[in-house]
């Protein structure tokens, strides 16, 4: 099994080149967060300048985090990313359980809610019938599942084009906003009585930042790993930070900020009929649309890596089948296991609580991410490295501090959502020491 799984590994083909990567970082970002959010962080900071600081230091610290992440990368560039790193440095069982939570939640869990989303905002947009929300939100995730599974060439081009496209309403937002609005940017209060806090509105803004590391799950499909992950990763999360306050600051010179806290999610649009008429509402929409539809291209690339990783290590049941590569060089049967749950969640689940559920869990496996590059330096001299992450160990340290800062604030705002998430990954242990034991017995045999 593990001889079949390197050899399979070395089928993917490495044809992911730097823009479709940095395109791949940019798209799962920049979902529909960058319209939703600035609402969020405005209330619970207090006002207009603690909201766009807090974007900022959201930013940096999503940006530590990238940077630290692609000397992992780097240094164990294989397919499954942070899964695979985990694997090398703490072991078979780490990697396990953070292959799970990806596997049977994170990603089936985001592509599910993502396809609702956008059937939700496209329905309305051509006024249809309520009904065919779930048939469009399974057709769109079985299009694009079927897309991909003819090559990250393929996967990439949608990501390349999607990318490009929804950046072009944020830019006429920014462009028009700073342009012809009117409203005090600084120093305007958010209207609310009271807020949360800084802390609470930099959590907001990570939630916004969350996706970057879908692009190390494909690092071993990469033309150049060593050069391409973290050029993709800076180039990628230096865009989105320019585009996250670029579009705040616009949105405030726009509507006051007291107002775009009672707009909410409706903020964006309303400040584009404001400077477009009722055309700026509609191209608003269809700027969520493209971003959600470029968010789900991406979650469906990258994910089911992780699964596909997890099969070659006989980790998964069915992992003969699971492990294998379709003739174009891509995780075939891994792709439509992650459409098979995703159908599931989409059908009987709610992907918006189970993505939550995740996400704590996620945070905690990325402070041992983050750790692990301690111990990789003490196993590799400088020049093995082909990659170093810059300002060390200042930048690995502000990744983690911000990774136990929403682990915290997860467990002390949500318990009892981190007890869930807590006893879903501990439900995978039982099928790890199960596996282990079969795979013992047919080695005996």
């Amino acid at each position: 099994m593990q001889q079949q799984g390197r050899n399979d590994e070395r089928n993917l083909r490495r044809d992911l080149g730097l823009i479709p990567a940095t395109a791949l970082v940019v798209g799962m970002v920049i979902g529909s967060g960058i319209f939703m959010k600035p609402g969020k962080v405005i209330l619970a900071a207090g006002d207009s300048t603690l909201a766009l600081a807090a974007w900022v230091i959201g930013g940096l610290i999503t940006l530590a985090a990238g940077l630290t992440i692609a000397e992992l990368g780097v240094q164990i560039p294989k397919t499954g990313g942070l899964y695979a790193c985990l694997d090398e440095v703490y072991g078979k069982f780490w990697g396990y359980l953070f292959g799970w939570v990806q596997t049977v939640i994170y990603g089936p869990a985001l592509v599910g809610a993502l396809g609702l989303y956008f059937s939700s905002l496209l329905i309305p947009f051509f006024s249809s019938s309520e009904e065919l929300k779930l048939p469009l939100a399974i057709g769109t995730i079985l299009f694009l599942s079927a897309v991909n599974s003819l090559g990250t060439r393929y996967g990439g081009m949608i990501q390349s084009a999607a990318t490009v496209a929804k950046l072009v309403p944020i830019a006429l937002i920014v462009v028009f906003g700073l342009w012809k609005g009117n409203a005090q940017i600084l120093s305007m209060p958010s209207g609310a009585s009271d807020s949360a806090g800084m802390g609470a509105a930099v959590l907001a803004t990570l939630w916004a930042y969350d996706g970057w590391i879908g692009v190390g799950f494909v690092a071993g499909e990469m033309k150049n790993p060593a050069q391409m992950l973290p050029r993709a990763i800076i180039i990628g999360l230096g865009t989105v930070m320019v585009a996250y306050l670029a579009i705040n600051l616009a949105l405030l010179h726009v509507l006051p900020a007291a107002e775009i806290v009672t707009q909410g999610k409706l903020a964006a649009g309303s400040a584009a009929t404001w400077l477009f008429g009722d055309v700026g509402g509609k191209l608003i929409n269809i700027g969520i649309l493209i971003s959600i539809f470029g968010a789900l291209n991406g979650y469906i690339l990258t994910c089911p890596r992780v699964s596909y990783a997890m099969a070659l290590r006989g980790q998964l049941p069915a992992s003969s089948l699971l492990s294998q590569t379709s003739r174009f060089g891509t995780p075939l049967n891994a792709i439509g296991m992650q459409f098979l749950l995703a159908v599931l969640f989409v059908t009987v689940g709610d992907p918006d609580r189970l993505t939550d559920l995740a996400m704590f869990i996620i945070w905690g496996f990325y402070i041992l991410g983050f750790a692990a590059i301690f111990i990789l330096r003490r196993k590799t001299s400088p020049e093995k490295r082909p990659y170093s992450v810059p300002a060390f160990p200042l930048v690995p340290v502000i990744a983690i501090v911000g990774s136990v800062y929403i682990v915290i604030s997860t467990v002390m705002n949500n318990p009892t959502d981190a007890i869930v998430a807590l006893g879903i990954t501990a439900a995978g242990i039982p099928l790890y020491w199960l596996l282990n034991h079969m795979g013992k017995q047919q080695s005996k045999a």
